[in-house]
């Protein structure tokens, strides 16, 4: 019944098994990929014709997570996995990306990728897993996808390079890199770095590309097996338009591609394009005929933008291959901000906004790993009109999930650790123009809002992003992308980092891959680019402000005895809600006994906190304490004069003389000074109000007291 075909390798230590003809027998290709105990099942499925008037690749890449593969019912009130996460979304960038660019020019049949998690076993990271089953159902699957890839992570740990590291080691690990790529080049990096040397980011680059090979000779082994007849192409027929839109386009498009700045320039293009499909379109085209011509437009585009940098080393706004645009920073934008910071790089712009909370602002997540909490988030928009549009709003797509996840890894290693600064950070970059790489824009940004609010960033932050173009063996690496050139170009490279290190790496290749030396080229300019970058920044602000701004909430942190938690609580949360109320304060008590109080009011937390110890912590004798009459009797009165705490004072306690009535001193609300002066061993509190001035709160000396 079943046609099963497995290969089986050992890889970093662990079996990798590819399987096919046991599930999902009706997709174009399916692979059951298992690393360790980690399964995933990945399905590849391709529509046999084109919708008419397709004039892009309709590729779609999904990756789910069944919180069954760990063991987990998911959390809410409906209990079954709902809209993707941002990890799920982030993997599914993380696959669409390398296999994007190896599907053949001109096929634009609708594809969909689903890499659904079955299994997981707390060790072996699941993306990875993903990615090679993903790789390797497409391979199966006769649809014209020039692979198979591979991909690995790669960490660092005592200084040495492993590959595939555990999930407990990718915690100790300096790097966390994964690359992908076919067997001759890479096509992706994804990073995050503790401030590692361009050669060690190139080193860990090389070293997972070539730990990776097992894995597509595996892939190979399998289709050799397995492998469905390949699909058939249709002819290109751009010949039959090429001639004739030369002819009439290439002249005005030269000269649209003189206009420095973006928008008039992209008028004149749009201009010239109209015109030229208007005319060549027959009129009873279904569309078909319109996105042909306009492909062959497109491809006379990128024809002239390219050879004019390769062969003049100029670009569409005259700059050279390595000068980074005009810069300009402000920080202290928003008077109302805890940090802000406009970032200005040519016609790009970031509005970044830090915003510091407390523990109660925590972000709390729920994966397959585990439930837990993280105290910096960064959110990037990119609203229509950045780009002088019309368009949705609505819920962050891929893309700006992605590009702020980009910024979130450049940043992250450069926070101080939270015990040092205990606060909540959320920073949320608005992209207000754009014309190449936002993304690198909003770490810059970041990275001076997060100073101007006070966070002590270890260092500052900067990033570029690098393009490429190659003919041939001809290429030129472009510091410092425009959106076109990143359109039309080859590559996408972003680096981010400081003056001493890279604290993130990402690639994208449109081609089929890069090599080794255009990658050293482009580490190398990107170095000289951040560094320019960042001497610009320190204009604005070289380093962390010494002091928060007055809206920013003021945190303390004291210690309490942990048995001593359930009574600063209370019964139902009680006691620590009434501290709150009366103080204006917020409290985050931990398990170990660490209390956090947070205001943006001096005299809120020190009230707060005067409350917390007086809760936690016990009376001494001899300590002068003030409290409140709750209780009048004829034998003395009593006081709670301890937190929650009561004692009595006894009617010869009352004054330095003899009291016939208790009343006639003191009644029930009156505030008085009260020494201490002793706990029996049932716990019974004597007090004494003779022994302190019940106006300066002073003790009395004893031989006054004894004369008087």
């Amino acid at each position: 019944m079943f046609d099963i075909q497995k290969v089986t390798i050992d890889w970093a230590g662990r079996p990798l098994t590819l399987e096919t003809g046991r599930l999902a027998r009706q997709a174009d290709g399916a692979v059951l990929a298992t690393y360790g105990e980690t399964t995933v099942l990945a399905t590849a499925v391709a529509e046999r014709t084109v919708r008419p008037g397709v004039d892009f690749f309709p590729l779609t890449v999904n990756y789910e997570e069944k919180y069954y593969a760990a063991g987990k019912i998911p959390g809410g009130f409906l209990k079954r996995e709902g809209r993707p996460s941002e990890h799920e979304t982030l993997t599914s960038r993380l696959i669409d990306r390398p296999i994007r660019p190896l599907f053949a020019d001109g096929f634009k049949n609708e594809t969909q990728v689903i890499a659904t998690v079955l299994s997981y076993d707390m060790e072996n990271q699941p993306d990875i897993v993903a990615m090679v089953a993903a790789s390797a159902a497409l391979t199966l699957s006769g649809v014209p996808f020039m692979g198979p890839i591979g991909a690995a992570r790669v960490g660092l740990l005592n200084g040495e390079l492993v590959l595939n590291p555990v999930l407990d080691e990718i915690g100790e690990s300096a790097l966390d890199l994964v690359v992908a790529g076919t067997g001759e080049a890479v096509l992706m990096v994804e990073s995050e770095a503790q401030e590692l040397s361009e050669e060690q980011m190139l080193e860990a680059v090389m070293f997972g590309h070539k730990g990776f090979q097992p894995v597509i000779d595996a892939i190979i082994e399998l289709a050799e097996k397995a492998a469905k007849e390949p699909w058939e192409l249709k002819p290109d027929e751009s010949d039959r338009y090429a001639a004739e839109i030369r002819a009439r386009a290439e002249a005005p498009l030269r000269e649209a591609y003189q206009i420095a700045q973006k928008l008039p320039r992209l008028e004149r293009i749009a201009e010239i394009k109209s015109e030229i499909i208007n005319d060549l379109t027959p009129e009873d085209d279904d569309g078909t005929e319109k996105v042909l011509i306009a492909s062959v437009f497109k491809a006379l585009e990128s024809e002239i933008v390219r050879g004019n940098i390769l062969k003049t080393g100029k670009r569409i706004d005259g700059r050279d291959l390595r000068t980074v645009r005009p810069i300009t920073a402000q920080v202290g934008v928003l008077p109302r901000a805890h940090g802000s910071a406009l970032f200005t790089r040519g016609e790009t712009q970031a509005l970044c906004v830090t915003t510091l909370g407390t523990g109660d602002d925590e972000k709390f997540i729920d994966a397959l790993e585990g439930n837990y909490k993280q105290h910096f988030m960064l959110h990037y928009n990119f609203p229509p009109y950045s780009v002088g549009e019309t368009g949705r709003i609505g819920s962050p797509g891929r893309r700006e999930i992605g590009h702020g996840k980009l910024a979130w890894r450049a940043i992250h290693p450069m926070l101080p650790p939270k015990e040092q600064f205990p606060y909540t950070v959320r920073v949320v970059s608005e992209i207000t123009e754009s014309n190449g790489s936002s993304s690198m824009a909003t770490v810059c940004g970041a990275s001076l809002s997060l100073m101007d609010a006070g966070v002590p960033l270890k260092r500052p932050v900067a990033g570029i992003a690098m393009g490429l173009i190659k003919e041939g063996d001809e290429f030129a690496v472009l510091s410092d992308i425009l959106g076109d050139e990143d359109h039309l170009g080859d590559m996408d490279f972003k680096v981010a980092g400081t003056a001493q290190g890279v604290t993130s790496l990402q690639m994208d290749i449109k081609i089929s891959g890069i090599t080794e030396e255009i990658m050293k080229v482009a580490l190398e300019q990107a170095k000289e680019g951040r560094m320019h970058i960042l001497g610009e920044m320190a204009k604005a602000l070289p380093e962390a402000r010494a002091q928060m701004g007055e809206y920013a909430p003021k945190i303390q942190t004291i210690s309490i005895p942990v048995d001593k938690i359930r009574e600063v609580i209370g019964q139902g949360g009680s006691v620590v809600r009434s501290i709150v109320e009366e103080t204006g304060a917020k409290i985050d008590i931990e398990d170990d006994g660490t209390v956090k109080v947070a205001s943006a009011n001096q005299e809120s937390i020190d009230a707060a906190i005067k409350r917390i110890k007086e809760i936690a912590s016990d009376p001494e004798i001899g300590e002068i304490y003030q409290g409140k009459v709750v209780k009048v009797m004829d034998f003395g009165a009593f006081v709670n004069f301890f937190g929650a705490r009561d004692g009595l004072v006894h009617i010869s306690q009352l004054a330095d003389h003899r009291v016939k009535q208790t009343s006639d001193i003191v009644k029930e609300g009156d505030i008085v000074w009260v020494k201490l002066l002793g706990i029996d061993e049932r716990g019974k509190v004597r007090l004494s109000m003779k022994a302190v001035d019940q106006e300066t709160g002073k003790e009395i000396p004893r031989d006054t007291a004894q004369a008087s």
